[in-house]
């Protein structure tokens, strides 16, 4: 589980042409928010979406949803770390819905399937596209996601995949100091010598 937050904008897109081309794009900040569950093996998705602000009142209706998609089976979800999933409201509504909450290790994006998904509907949708109408660009994203099981199948079927990169003993700036030593320039012995003489 994850949410996604679209900006309606210009997101540019890369290709090689022999000409200038431009982008349209509107005026604002407006965005469409988008709080998804991923079912990692039928590759499922539960969505709940507004134009405001993800909030932990988001996560619980999503969590009911899940709760009667799968009535009397176990649910886990895999999620991050923001405030308002890892909420008391939220672990207590979980907890009366039977659904157990594992979070991910901090700064760990690697680990969360869904992550695959947004990247895929951003370039499909995002990338170089214009949309002359908040609506039209709305509509462009839920039409993505909920086609994700018969057009973009084929598409989604190598990236959603349950292989994960992982990194181990993976040295982090910081944890050791490392001291680099040089060694001490060797002194150069004198080609002269000092004469003293005295005048008679």
């Amino acid at each position: 589980m994850d949410a996604a937050h679209f900006v309606y904008g210009a997101f540019l897109g890369m290709l090689w042409c022999v000409q200038r081309l431009f982008v349209k794009t509107p005026s604002g900040r407006q965005r469409l928010n988008v709080l998804a569950a991923l079912n990692a093996t039928t590759r499922e998705i539960f969505t709940v979406q507004n134009l405001t602000y993800i909030t932990s009142a988001t996560v619980c209706e999503l969590l009911r949803l899940l709760a009667g998609a799968y009535p009397g089976q176990p649910v886990t979800i895999v999620l991050d770390n923001a405030r308002y999933q890892r909420c008391a409201l939220v672990q207590a509504v979980a907890s009366n819905l039977g659904i157990e909450l594992l979070f991910l290790p901090p700064y760990s994006p690697n680990l969360n399937l869904i992550e695959r998904l947004w990247k895929f509907v951003k370039k499909q949708c995002l990338y170089g596209k214009y949309y002359p109408e908040s609506a039209a660009f709305q509509q462009a994203i839920m039409d993505c996601i909920a086609q994700a099981s018969t057009r973009h199948k084929a598409a989604l079927e190598s990236l959603l995949t349950l292989r994960f990169q992982t990194f181990q003993a993976v040295p982090i700036v910081g944890d050791q100091p490392h001291v680099v030593a040089f060694p001490a320039p060797k002194r150069k012995r004198s080609t002269t010598q000092k004469v003293s003489s005295k005048a008679a």
